[in-house]
């Protein structure tokens, strides 16, 4: 597989040529918050979180790491919530140690319960011996997989920018790609992706049906990632074209890595770019 570097040119003549065309082909798809977006308020309340984040007109969320600190009762509390808000569940962030023998049980349990379908690793952690290494990876995250699906689950893999960036001469994501069964989810971080050079639509397009979620991190080669969704240098057109014709997409999540203001407005102006962007 070749990735060709994201230009400057390509993403401006798709701005200028798709908009007509790829505006009338997009399809009503659920737009959710990864919770880390909104972190510093779930450190003081889960649950009152969670409510706010309904009222902004969310349609699901995910939650990340921390939750697999909670006790099936938490996991029942906390599903109760989201049935009076409405908000669904379609997916976890995990440690890559959800995988592990010892917790993968309780990952599955969790996850049934507060209703998601996808248990997602959203670190591989600290990965040795190059390519190897990754091969070790994705060994795990097939392995993982295969026992959630027994239980009604995805098992899914989040990038970051290691994973587009060549170790021995090959990219860690297409190994984890050629290495894991094609129902393992590719849960693309957009932002990640942009902020390396390359063009998350042909990523898509290389593996078509395999990101069920893709998270709409923005990034800004000025501003970094303490920019809002739509002000960034992401060429969000092309992305939803090819998330929707061959990607297989079931769900956005907005990700807020950073802000310059309190996190639960930064996520609301998330929510209303994305409404205005895909009217």
């Amino acid at each position: 597989m070749q990735m060709h570097p994201f230009s400057r040119r390509a993403f401006l003549a798709g701005l200028t040529a798709a908009p007509v065309i790829l505006n009338a082909a997009f399809k009503k798809i659920p737009i959710g918050l990864e919770l880390y977006s909104v972190r510093d308020m779930m450190k003081d309340d889960e649950i009152a979180t969670v409510k706010a984040v309904a009222k902004l007109g969310y349609d699901f969320v995910e939650f990340y790491g921390p939750y697999m600190s909670w006790t099936t009762d938490q996991a029942k509390a906390m599903r109760k919530v989201l049935d009076d808000t409405g908000l669904k569940c379609h997916s976890t962030h995990n440690g890559n140690q959800s995988f592990d023998d010892a917790n993968i049980d309780k990952a599955i349990e969790l996850n049934k319960i507060i209703g998601s379908k996808m248990v997602i690793m959203a670190s591989a952690g600290r990965v040795e011996n190059g390519i190897d290494g990754w091969k070790a990876v994705a060994e795990k995250l097939a392995k993982g997989s295969e026992k959630m699906k027994k239980a009604g689950l995805a098992g899914g893999f989040h990038n970051h920018q290691v994973e587009f960036r060549p170790s021995d001469g090959v990219r860690p994501i297409e190994v984890i790609a050629k290495n894991t069964p094609k129902d393992v989810v590719l849960q693309l971080d957009v932002g990640t992706c942009v902020e390396v050079g390359y063009d998350p639509a042909q990523w898509i397009r290389q593996n078509p049906g395999r990101f069920r979620s893709i998270h709409l991190k923005e990034y800004s080669r000025e501003k970094g990632y303490k920019v809002l969704f739509g002000d960034g240098d992401s060429p969000w057109k092309s992305i939803f074209e090819a998330a929707e014709s061959v990607g297989g997409v079931e769900g956005y999540l907005i990700e807020q890595e950073g802000y310059s203001e309190p996190s639960i407005v930064a996520a609301e102006k998330c929510l209303q770019n994305i409404r205005k962007m895909r009217a």
